[in-house]
């Protein structure tokens, strides 16, 4: 039986000749793997173009029990996110969510609230107009609540550090390694002040903001094994002045 189902495309890789393999993160089932069919001709051009990273869509779909590979039927958009792809920044940002979203859920786990998060800062990031440099550090900072590795910013005093293999800020400094120096513990407090709102009072460097990116990132990968080397941040690395 087919459903109706919401979902955010984070990438597409080549399966057969025939066909591609769409993960899509959805409302009802969380990460799903789903068969999109190839081809040259006009029809399969507009059907693989729905399928850009960070794409909105909205579909049938049947899900067979001790099937791996799902299938979906009328495809339709939520939302054209036009200026993602026209704005290379953007659609630079968009590639970064949907790399790090695609290591750092799991398969098959349904988490609504995760979801609208998601949708929301998708639609967000393509209506936004100021503030767009610090947009995937707020993205990145305030996605740790829905996967369980929010820091304990109650913690945090004036001079400590902070501990990532605890997710808390501590005096001094533990394991070697596993800990951020005092001033960008501070910066990691400022993060949770930090809005798609509000975006654009806050003000960095690039090597501040490279520092954090770095830091976050690193602290997602110390508590999440799969998020693995990305290659997005570099690029992103390369925009912001």
């Amino acid at each position: 039986m087919y459903e109706s189902t919401s979902g955010v495309v984070l990438n597409v890789i080549k399966y057969n000749d025939r066909h591609n393999i769409a993960h899509i993160y959805t409302d009802r089932h969380g990460m799903m793997p789903y068969l999109v069919a190839q081809g040259n001709t006009a029809a399969a051009r507009v059907r693989n173009s729905m399928f850009l990273p960070l794409s909105l869509l909205q579909f049938e779909s049947r899900i067979v029990p001790g099937r791996e590979l799902c299938t979906l039927h009328d495809v339709r958009r939520t939302c054209l996110l036009a200026s993602i792809y026209a704005d290379p920044v953007k659609n630079a940002v968009a590639m970064f969510m949907s790399e790090l979203l695609s290591h750092a859920i799991p398969e098959r786990e349904r988490d609504e609230g995760l979801y609208r998060y998601i949708e929301t800062a998708v639609r967000l990031l393509d209506s936004l107009d100021r503030g767009v440099a610090n947009f995937h550090i707020c993205f990145l900072f305030h996605l740790g609540a829905f996967l369980g590795i929010e820091p304990d910013v109650e913690s945090y005093r004036e001079g400590y550090w902070f501990d990532m293999a605890g997710g808390t800020f501590v005096p001094f400094p533990r394991m070697a390694g596993t800990c951020l120096k005092p001033d960008l513990a501070r910066v990691i407090v400022l993060l949770s002040r930090m809005t798609f709102s509000n975006l654009h009072l806050f003000r960095f460097s690039r090597e501040q903001r490279n520092a954090v990116l770095d830091a976050v990132i690193a602290y997602y990968r110390m508590h999440n094994s799969t998020v693995g080397t990305l290659k997005s941040p570099e690029i992103l690395k390369q925009l912001f002045v």
